[in-house]
């Protein structure tokens, strides 16, 4: 590429003769190449950031079910597609600066209006939710995701645009065209971490948009120099648009008392007649309860304090010493298990510190008992020394459980660290006809584990399964009933006895080598949308 007339002239000549006639010439032409380099950094820092950011923008809408992920990656792709074939074609019949970065500056515009364009079709898409409607969904889906087109679209123009200025000798084209891929890639490197660990749980998801879009202004208003005045309306606008929004909560639910976006999740605490509920991402699956007049929820976390009660009789409450929750959210399970039984040791695992956080704020999770670790269960658990009565496990990402914790490898390392009496209890989804990942879980623990028990929850889309290092039955648990003088427990194990459920294995066994558990899930999700009468949705 040739910035003045005098070096146009001189296109032929190779670089050194030109550098050495016209040597201010070319330390400006050096200077040039340098910042259009920084700016194909920004630039794919920048697409990477809006696809991340895309990802948690949707996350209290939709959740974060890898279908929504396939869709926003394989869409984002064809923008790119898309941008690339338009911005090699627009360099060759525009092949200057000035319009390049005319095409920035709006790539940077449209990145920092997608949050606030994007709110009202989120809001529609939380009223599907709450209808049920899988018209809304669908269609407010579809329609956030082609808001993403045009920035991603312009940003895919950035690099074939850039190699067209760059290129200044055809011999040395390859090599400038492989350094501009390679100076946008590490910039897609970047901008793949920072939303995640840094801006994010730090200014949130909006601001996150705002930022990147400002710095990739800024480059661009630094290019275009004598014209950047034209475009001086763009940043104004969106700081107008920010100062506006500033204080409105991400997504409105009666009764929320606290919001929170963390390097894994959308978190929510909602009050209602006193009782309050942990609500995570798309909100449709309350991740602890915590009611300051009651012990018992009537939900899945009641029936991983019965679990014991499946070994062989005589089997009461005082033979269960030490407790881990893998999963353990804001802490119903650690404060129930705490009321029975008194304070016996709990280890409770959760990756998320924001809600440890807020189970600390919200749900009096305070217990002197609970010794809480940060960090992924399989690993914490691998790295304990500790053995226990009851390995709790309920580790919902809805509607996954993460594939990690399903598998037979996975389940005899909790055996490793479960005593001579120890159970293990996990909490599994289904819909109302499709018990799938129920028979493949069954079938998984039985590798590992002589007796696996279900137990289903009526008027839910949850089952409990229960597996015992001994050989145990569902009479054991009806035979230990009389030992039960809680009447929490008592209550409880009755109405487990109710409604325990036989079921069979599949042939399917969850392996670290292979463990198709999304597969499995989107499977039993697609059944459930496709039989699903009038638009009616209720995702398991």
């Amino acid at each position: 590429m040739c910035y003045t007339p005098t070096l146009r002239i001189a296109c032929s000549v190779k670089r050194d003769v030109i550098c050495d006639l016209l040597p201010a010439t070319c330390k400006m032409q050096n200077s040039k190449i340098r910042f259009l380099y920084v700016t194909v950094f920004v630039g794919g820092m920048t697409s990477l950031a809006v696809e991340f950011s895309a990802s948690r923008l949707l996350e209290p809408y939709f959740g974060t079910s890898n279908l929504v992920w396939a869709s926003i990656i394989g869409l984002i792709l064809l923008y790119l597609t898309a941008g690339y074939a338009l911005g090699g074609r627009w360099a060759d019949r525009s092949p200057r600066p000035e319009t390049l970065f005319g095409i920035i500056a709006w790539a940077a515009f449209a990145v920092g209006l997608v949050p606030f364009v994007a709110r009202p079709v989120l809001l529609l898409a939380s009223r599907g939710f709450t209808d049920f409607n899988a018209g809304m969904l669908a269609g407010s889906f579809g329609a956030v995701l082609v808001l993403f087109s045009v920035p991603v679209t312009l940003l895919g123009c950035v690099s074939p645009f850039a190699i067209r200025l760059a290129v200044s000798d055809v011999a040395t084209s390859g090599g400038v065209a492989g350094r501009i891929y390679a100076i946008s890639t590490a910039g897609s490197f970047l901008g793949t971490f920072l939303p995640v660990l840094v801006t994010i749980p730090n200014i949130g998801t909006r601001n996150t948009f705002l930022l990147f879009a400002f710095v990739l202004l800024a480059m661009a208003l630094v290019g275009l120099r004598q014209r950047a005045w034209r475009y001086l309306w763009m940043p104004a606008l969106l700081v107008a648009l920010a100062v506006l929004s500033r204080g409105q909560v991400v997504k409105p639910v009666e009764g929320a008392i606290y919001e929170s976006e963390s390097a894994y999740n959308y978190i929510q605490v909602v009050e209602q007649a006193s009782v309050r509920y942990l609500l995570l991402n798309e909100g449709q699956g309350v991740h602890s309860i915590y009611d300051p007049n009651n012990l018992r929820t009537f939900g899945t976390w009641d029936y991983f304090l019965i679990a014991p009660y499946f070994n062989p009789p005589p089997f009461g409450p005082e033979r269960v010493k030490r407790v881990a929750v893998v999963g353990l959210a804001a802490g119903t399970i650690a404060r129930q298990y705490t009321a029975v039984y008194g304070p016996l040791p709990i280890d409770g695992i959760e990756i998320d510190p924001k809600i440890v956080q807020a189970g600390r704020d919200y749900f009096a999770m305070d217990e002197p008992n609970l010794n809480v670790i940060v960090g992924d269960g399989r690993y914490a658990l691998a790295h304990s020394t500790q053995h226990y009565d009851v390995i709790g496990i309920d580790a919902y990402r809805l509607p996954y459980i993460p594939w990690h914790l399903t598998t037979r490898e996975f389940f005899a390392q909790v055996r490793a660290h479960l005593t001579g009496d120890g159970v293990v209890v996990v909490n599994v989804g289904h819909t109302e006809d499709d018990f799938r990942m129920v028979e493949a879980m069954v079938a998984t623990l039985r590798t590992v584990f002589p007796s696996v028990h279900v137990v289903n929850l009526p008027g839910t889309f949850n089952a409990i399964l229960v597996a015992t290092v001994q050989p145990s039955t569902p009479d054991n648990l009806r035979a230990n009933l009389p030992l039960l003088k809680h009447p929490f427990l008592r209550d409880v194990a009755s109405d487990a006895l109710k409604n325990l459920r036989p079921t069979m294995p599949s042939r399917i066994v969850f392996s670290d080598d292979q463990a198709p558990v999304e597969q499995l899930t989107n499977a039993i999700v697609l059944r459930f949308l496709a039989q699903s009468a009038g638009g009616q949705v209720v995702l398991p």
